[in-house]
C-alpha cells in the first residue's frame, strides 16, 4: 500500500488509545482530546477501511477480529516509531541495558568475561535475565540476546557469535568404557535437561526413543547442570563449547553429536538503530569471540 492509501495518523493514534484503554473516555484522556474526538477518528477509520474494528460491550469497547489484528499492528509500529526517536535523541540513555541469554550460557561464557565489560564501559548499567525462556525483544524492554540455534529469525536480526555443536554427553563415571552406537541404549539411563527446555525429550524424539522408557529426568537451572553432568547424575544434552575442556581430559564423553555447521550462540536483535549501550556491548561480544 502506497503512504498516499494509508489512513490518517490522527485516526490510527486515536484507535490505538482505544484498543489499548477499551474506553473513549480513558483514550482521550490519554491523547488530551474529547472522548467525541476519538469516536469521530475511529469512525473515520471504519469509513476508510470499509471495516468494523469495535463494538459496543456493555459499559465498554471490544474489538472485532480484524481490530485485533489491526490494533496488534498499530501497536507494534508506534512502539517501534518511538524507540526509533528514543534511540536516536537519547532520551532513553539513562535506561539500563537488557540483556537476555540462557543460565548457560551466562554462567558458562558471559559472566567469567563480564568483569571486562564492565572495566571499559563503566557508565553503562547492565540488567543480565538469564532465562530459558524465548523472551520477546520489544521496544523500550530487552535490547539484545544470545540465543541457541542455527538462525536467521524472523523479524529479527541475527549474528553468529559462538560456534558450537549440540552434544549428547556424560560423565565418564557413569558411563565407564561402554561403547554406546544406538540412542536406544541410553533409555536406562538418568537425565539431566536445563530447566524451561525440551531438548532432551525432542533429541530422543527426533531419534526415534520413545520418551516414556527414560528411566528418570532431572530438570535443573543450566548454570547448575554442568556440575550435575560432571558428578556423573545423569546423561545431558549441551552445547559442546562449554564442555570442551572435559572432553578433553576424557573426564566427559561425547555420545552423540549433532554437526550443523550453522549452530551456534548468535547475537540477537530487533531490525533499526541499536541504542549506543546495545551497540557497545554487541561490539565487546565481538572482541570476546576474536580472543
Amino acid at each position: 500500500m502506497a503512504l498516499k492509501d494509508l489512513p490518517p495518523l490522527s485516526s490510527l493514534r486515536a484507535f490505538a488509545a482505544l484498543a489499548e484503554t477499551r474506553s473513549m473516555t480513558e483514550a482521550g484522556a490519554s491523547l488530551n482530546v474529547s472522548h467525541a474526538a476519538i469516536s469521530q477518528q475511529v469512525r473515520a477509520l471504519e469509513a476508510h477501511l470499509g471495516l468494523k474494528l469495535v463494538i459496543r460491550d456493555g459499559r465498554g469497547i471490544a474489538l472485532t477480529a480484524q481490530g485485533a489484528r489491526l490494533a496488534e499492528t498499530v501497536r507494534d509500529a508506534f512502539h517501534g516509531i518511538g524507540a526509533e526517536i528514543d534511540a536516536m535523541t537519547g532520551a532513553d540513555a539513562d535506561r539500563p541495558l537488557q540483556i537476555t541469554t540462557t543460565p548457560m550460557f551466562a554462567a558458562s561464557w558471559l559472566m567469567p568475561r563480564l568483569s571486562d565489560f564492565r572495566e571499559r564501559h563503566p557508565e553503562i548499567d547492565l540488567m543480565l535475565n538469564p532465562s530459558a525462556q524465548l523472551v520477546p525483544l520489544d521496544p523500550g524492554g530487552i535490547d539484545l540476546a544470545v540465543r541457541y540455534g542455527s538462525g536467521p529469525w524472523p523479524g529479527l536480526r541475527s549474528e553468529l557469535l559462538l560456534r558450537s555443536h549440540f552434544v549428547i554427553v556424560a560423565s565418564r563415571k557413569l558411563v565407564g568404557d561402554r561403547q554406546i552406537d544406538d540412542p536406544g541404549e541410553l533409555v536406562g539411563m538418568p537425565w539431566l535437561q536445563e530447566y524451561g527446555t525440551n531438548e532432551v525429550t525432542d533429541w530422543l524424539r527426533r531419534h526415534g526413543v520413545t520418551v516414556r522408557l527414560m528411566r528418570g529426568l532431572t530438570q535443573l537451572p543450566g548454570n547448575l547442570l554442568l556440575d550435575a553432568l560432571r558428578a556423573g547424575n545423569g546423561v545431558a544434552a549441551t552445547t559442546r563449547a562449554f564442555v570442551e575442556t572435559d572432553i578433553a581430559s576424557g573426564d566427559v564423553v561425547v555420545l552423540f553429536e549433532d554437526e550443523d555447521p550453522t549452530s551456534g550462540y548468535h547475537i540477537v536483535t530487533r531490525p533499526g538503530v541499536l541504542r549506543p549501550s546495545a551497540k557497545a556491548f554487541a561490539a565487546w561480544l565481538r572482541r570476546q569471540r576474536e580472543a
